[in-house]
């Protein structure tokens, strides 16, 4: 039988719908004006449509090499500390999620007390100076090696998961590592993609390590570099003095500029979510098992 529709349904479509827009909107502003001419920003006459169409925005982009340098170097940071935190999320998580492991609440309490409370910003900068990391990319990593709210939404998955499954690997003769690799982890892949796109998103779009770690702006992360980009555009114009570079310079301005590195930024990772929002609900809220 169909669903009959109600006055709430329809109001919340129109609520959801003005959400959408407004979420919407300003990217496609940013692209209007990165798109647009400098004289056509400056005098206010872009809003959702280019005026005066031209490239020179992101010709600059990719001529000037420090956003793609930055680039890179975020992408690298996404790919290597995702994994870290992957892999000690799960090697964590499955110790933790055992009734019978010694000491297991006194453990579970002392990661959940790093949620609350740390050592402060210079503690933290002092060991890692310390360790020798600053201008690595493992300062920007190692900090936030494990996300502890991310391994306690696996964690709670695990238990969820039946424990007649381990039990059989055990009749099998499994050992508890073999029985993670081969029979847990495979079961994961839900909770997985969940907790690794909080990762993912939390590592692009972190700039303070960057500006804390790295003496040097050639190694800032992306996010860090539009940052600085933001505060000091002008300055970076003006440093940009090869003619190449000039002529493109003539025909763009801080404002086209900004909006054009500003949607490359967010490019990334608006290309990557739509994949993995699906797993959300399934990842935060699945228990079953997979045939």
């Amino acid at each position: 039988m169909k669903k009959k529709t109600t006055v709430f349904d329809v109001v919340l479509a129109v609520v959801m719908g003005i959400v959408c827009v407004t979420c919407v909107l300003p990217f496609i502003h940013l692209l209007a004006v990165s798109f647009s001419s400098s004289t056509a920003v400056a005098a206010g006459q872009v809003a959702f449509w280019p005026v005066d169409f031209t490239t020179a925005s992101y010709e600059y982009v990719i001529t000037g090499g420090k956003f793609l340098r930055a680039m890179s170097i975020s992408l690298q940071r996404v790919v290597l500390g995702t994994l870290l935190n992957v892999v000690l999320m799960v090697l964590t998580a499955y110790p933790l999620s055992k009734d019978n492991l010694p000491c297991r609440n006194l453990l579970s309490g002392f990661f959940v007390l790093t949620m609350l409370v740390s050592g402060g910003m210079i503690p933290t900068y002092l060991l890692v100076s310390g360790l020798g990391l600053k201008d690595t990319i493992w300062s920007l990593i190692l900090p936030g090696a494990l996300p502890v709210y991310n391994m306690i939404i696996l964690m709670n998955f695990i238990r969820g998961l039946p424990h007649e499954i381990e039990e059989a690997a055990w009749i099998d003769g499994a050992s508890p590592f073999q029985t993670l690799v081969q029979v847990v982890f495979p079961l994961l892949g839900h909770s997985l993609a969940t907790v690794g796109l909080f990762c993912m998103v939390g590592h692009w779009n972190d700039w303070f390590s960057g500006m804390i770690y790295m003496s040097d702006p050639a190694n800032y992360p992306l996010q860090t570099y539009l940052q600085t980009l933001l505060v000091n555009f002008e300055q970076l114009l003006q440093s940009d003095t090869t003619s190449n570079i000039q002529e493109i310079l003539s025909r763009m301005n801080a404002r086209t500029g900004r909006a054009a590195q500003l949607f490359l930024g967010a490019l990334p990772i608006m290309c990557v979510y739509p994949f993995l929002q699906r797993y959300f609900t399934k990842g935060l809220t699945l228990g079953s098992v997979k045939g």
